[in-house]
């Protein structure tokens, strides 16, 4: 199954309205990154990486070249790179995400990007709730909660109620 780390950008405080621009990140090999890797690169806007990628594989290229390897050689080792490539895309990601000054939230593993994110915002808002002054429904049928503070009257749970029928329905027998 998948793994997903959740990133959000830096900001004091995240809220709700901030969501829409949380970044799901799909740990595991990208077959796109390895077959295109520079326009992967460009697609996902890893422009630092992409520079970096471009710079060393002319130079790799260029060495090989002059060292008097065949263009098989050449061709192979261009084909490591590009497993690389694959393998360490989402790093390449994570790392961009971290130099934008995006903290990363939470992990989550989940069939697809859709499950992770129904499954992370779950996480999430039921942390919110807690952290906030959201308080959870009471249940109108039970006697309000209380606290145990001696001498306060307050703080005794009321009485169970007695046999007394209170409205329009009296016992049954009684006088009308």
């Amino acid at each position: 199954m998948p793994v997903y780390t959740v990133h959000a950008p830096a900001v004091s405080n995240i809220d709700f309205r901030a969501t829409d621009r949380f970044a799901f990140v799909r740990d595991g090999f990208h077959v796109w990154a390895a077959v295109f890797g520079v326009v992967w690169l460009a697609w996902h806007r890893l422009w630092l990486a992409l520079i970096g990628w471009i710079v060393l594989m002319t130079a790799i290229d260029i060495a090989f070249v002059r060292l008097g390897f065949s263009g098989g050689i050449v061709f192979l080792v261009d084909a490591l790179l590009a497993l690389l490539l694959g393998f360490e895309a989402t790093s390449l990601k994570r790392w961009t995400l971290s130099r934008r000054r995006w903290r990363q939230l939470d992990i989550v593993v989940a069939d697809d990007e859709e499950a992770a994110e129904r499954r992370f915002f779950d996480r999430w808002t039921a942390r919110q709730r807690v952290t906030g002054n959201d308080q959870p429904a009471v249940d109108r049928g039970g006697p309000p909660p209380t606290r145990d503070v001696p001498g306060q009257a307050f703080s005794k749970p009321p009485s169970p109620p007695r046999d007394d029928i209170i409205g329009l329905f009296p016992e049954p027998g009684a006088p009308r």
